[in-house]
C-alpha cells in the first residue's frame, strides 16, 4: 500500500463531454497546475462521458490508503453541478476519505487576466481597449446566481479601460453572443471582439463560436492558461486547511 504525504490529493472534477478537445484540455490545464505546484499530487475525475470517473478516482485513492481530499469543480460559476451535481457525488466516496469540496475558480481577477491574455494571443494589444467593445461570453445557465455573478464580472471588467463589455449566453438566458455583438456595433466601438468564459471547447463553446461571425476577433477558450491554473491553486489551498479558509487564502 502507498503511504500519503501530509498535503490532501487535489481531485479535480470536470464536467466531461463527447467532445475530445475537452478531455484533452482539462488534462493540460491540470499538467500546468501540476508543474506550479509538483509537491501537490492532482488528479482528475470526470461527471460524465469520459473516464475516469469522480467515484472511480476517489474509490482509487482510498484504495491506496489516501486519506485527505480536496475536490475543486472545474467550474466557473456557482452553478447546478456545483450546488447538487457534485456534492451528490462526494456523498457517495468511500467513507475513509476525508473529502474537502474547494469552491468554483470565479470569479477571480486572475480570470479576468486570463481573457486578456487570450484576446491579446487572437490579436488586440493593450493600446486597442478603449476603442474596443468586448463580448463576455459565457455557457448560461439556469441559476440566477451563476447569471447574476457573469453580469457583474462584466460590469467590472469595463472598468479596466474597455469601451463597452456586455454579458451573453450560449444557452438558458438572454442575450445570445450575436446579439451582443451586434449591440456594441451599434454603441459604435470601433471593433468588437468576443472572449468566450469558458474552460474547454465542446458543444456550447461551438455555439459561441458561431454566435462571434460579424465579431472582428474571437479569443480561444481559457484553458491550460497560467492564470487559470494558478486560481485552481489558491482553490486548493483555501480548501485544504480551515486557517487558509478563514484567510480566503
Amino acid at each position: 500500500m502507498r503511504t500519503t504525504s501530509a498535503r490532501p490529493v487535489l481531485v479535480v472534477i470536470a464536467h466531461g463531454s463527447r467532445d475530445p478537445r475537452h478531455a484533452a484540455t482539462v488534462h493540460a490545464l491540470v499538467r500546468e497546475v501540476r508543474a506550479l505546484r509538483p509537491g501537490v499530487r492532482v488528479e482528475t475525475g470526470f461527471l460524465d462521458f469520459n473516464i475516469p470517473s469522480v467515484q472511480g478516482v476517489l474509490e482509487s485513492l482510498a484504495a491506496e490508503g489516501v486519506r485527505d481530499v480536496v475536490a475543486l469543480p472545474l467550474l466557473l460559476t456557482r452553478a447546478f453541478h456545483a450546488k447538487a451535481d457534485i456534492p451528490a457525488v462526494l456523498r457517495e466516496a468511500p467513507s475513509r476519505l476525508r473529502i474537502r469540496q474547494a469552491e468554483v475558480l470565479g470569479p477571480s481577477p486572475l480570470l479576468l487576466t486570463a481573457l486578456e491574455r487570450r484576446l491579446y494571443e487572437a490579436g488586440l494589444s493593450p493600446a486597442d481597449k478603449s476603442s474596443t467593445g468586448v463580448v463576455l461570453a459565457s455557457a448560461g445557465s439556469t441559476d440566477p446566481e451563476a447569471i447574476a455573478v457573469i453580469a457583474e464580472i462584466a460590469r467590472e471588467w469595463r472598468h479596466t479601460g474597455w469601451c463597452a463589455v456586455r454579458p451573453a449566453f450560449a444557452s438558458a438566458a438572454l442575450p445570445r453572443t450575436e446579439d451582443a455583438v451586434r449591440e456594441l456595433r451599434a454603441l459604435g466601438c470601433a471593433r468588437v471582439a468576443v472572449a468566450p468564459y469558458v474552460l474547454a471547447p465542446g458543444f456550447l463553446p461551438d455555439r459561441i463560436a458561431r454566435g462571434a461571425a460579424e465579431a472582428d476577433v474571437l479569443a480561444d477558450v481559457l484553458g491550460p492558461a497560467p492564470e487559470v491554473a494558478r486560481v485552481l491553486l489558491e482553490r486548493y489551498d483555501a480548501a485544504r486547511t480551515p486557517a487558509l479558509a478563514a484567510l480566503g487564502a
